[in-house]
């Protein structure tokens, strides 16, 4: 399904001008890891995921928004994104609470650390998660497109800053919350970010 046909499946065609003013967003030139593509994978394992979320359809409003907003060079783009779901989702007929809720989905991408209750946030973290656990292949196209999007940052500062992200995301005590994902992702996402640090600190 194209994506803009995804877009008005989920939140209707009367919105289909949101869905391609976020499209464009995911298009933007500057952009090689957080792309459209990332989007459609994102919003495909939403919908595998779909049956762990209290609301899936929140949580795929949610993953069309979390990267909305994304500067390299900025630290605050989940809540930069956050703020661009509120005001975009106020011209809908979605109710004040699912606006918020949405919001804070986006927000919860910064640290991809729901809680244990949380299924929404597990789904949507798991979703946007999941590029750890792919084949050594896709990971290393994963990695080096991310490399791209910091090339304006040099390379023993990417390092550090690249190696102390990886060594965060190693110290939490799961990667991965549904037990789908967990199942499918987790040992090899601990794997292909132990290869990725041996990688940058050799």
């Amino acid at each position: 399904m194209d994506l803009l046909d995804r877009w008005a499946a989920l939140a209707g065609p009367q919105t289909r001008v949101i869905g391609e003013r976020l499209a464009a967003r995911y298009a933007e030139e500057h952009r090689r890891y957080h792309t459209r593509d990332h989007l459609n994978a994102v919003l495909d394992l939403v919908d595998e995921l779909a049956p762990y979320a209290a609301d899936p359809d929140l949580v795929r409003l949610a993953a069309w928004f979390h990267d909305a907003v994304y500067d390299p060079a900025r630290a605050d783009n989940e809540k930069r994104s956050a703020r661009l779901a509120r005001r975009m989702l106020t011209d809908t007929d979605l109710a004040p609470d699912a606006i918020a809720e949405v919001a804070r989905l986006v927000e919860l991408t910064e640290s991809h650390a729901p809680g244990e209750d949380d299924r929404n946030g597990q789904v949507l973290c798991d979703a946007d998660l999941a590029v750890l656990g792919s084949d050594p292949v896709r990971y290393a196209a994963y990695a080096a497109a991310v490399r791209e999007e910091y090339s304006f940052v040099p390379e023993e500062l990417f390092k550090a800053g690249r190696a102390e992200v990886l060594r965060n995301l190693l110290d939490l005590p799961a990667l991965f919350h549904t037990p789908a994902a967990r199942e499918r992702f987790e040992d090899r996402a601990r794997h292909n970010i132990g290869t990725e640090l041996t990688l940058l600190n050799g």
